[in-house]
């Protein structure tokens, strides 16, 4: 026989917690993201090239800093952006123990492309929103993160 879940457990409703709508708006801009963006890149591929084509050359300690990655989860995007033939690591001339990331021509060619296409992505993810409720809720978002 199954127990009835508590009161508590009954009245809350999973479908208008913050976790679960971020969650949803997350799959869908991922899923929009994997249709426009050429590459086969994931987003923190993206957000990588991106900062790195904005950047310059930078550490791999700075650029995962800078996309709100932590070191592992860096090092395997950096990793496999490597094998790929899209982004290089070098030596820094200035501290040996360090290496400093940047993209390749095949990565500059790609990161062009992309970016035009994510903006598409962030304007088709946002698209059953107002102009005014899409300012909203990017200046509602950016203050929780």
């Amino acid at each position: 026989m199954t127990k009835t879940p508590d009161a508590e457990v009954q009245s809350y409703v999973l479908e208008e917690q913050i976790g679960f709508l971020l969650r949803k708006a997350y799959q869908r801009n991922s899923n929009i993201f994997l249709t426009l963006v050429p590459g086969n890149l994931t987003t923190m591929q993206f957000s990588i090239m991106r900062q790195i084509a904005v950047g310059g050359p930078i550490s791999q300690n700075r650029l995962g800093r800078s996309v709100a990655m932590d070191g592992a989860t860096t090092k395997g995007v950096v990793d496999r952006l490597i094998a790929r033939d899209l982004l290089t690591a070098r030596r820094d001339p200035e501290d040996r123990r360090r290496h400093l990331l940047s993209l390749t021509p095949q990565g500059e060619a790609l990161i062009t492309e992309a970016v035009k296409a994510a903006a598409r992505v962030t304007a088709e993810t946002l698209s059953p929103l107002s102009s005014s409720e899409q300012d909203t809720l990017l200046r509602l978002l950016s203050r929780i993160t």
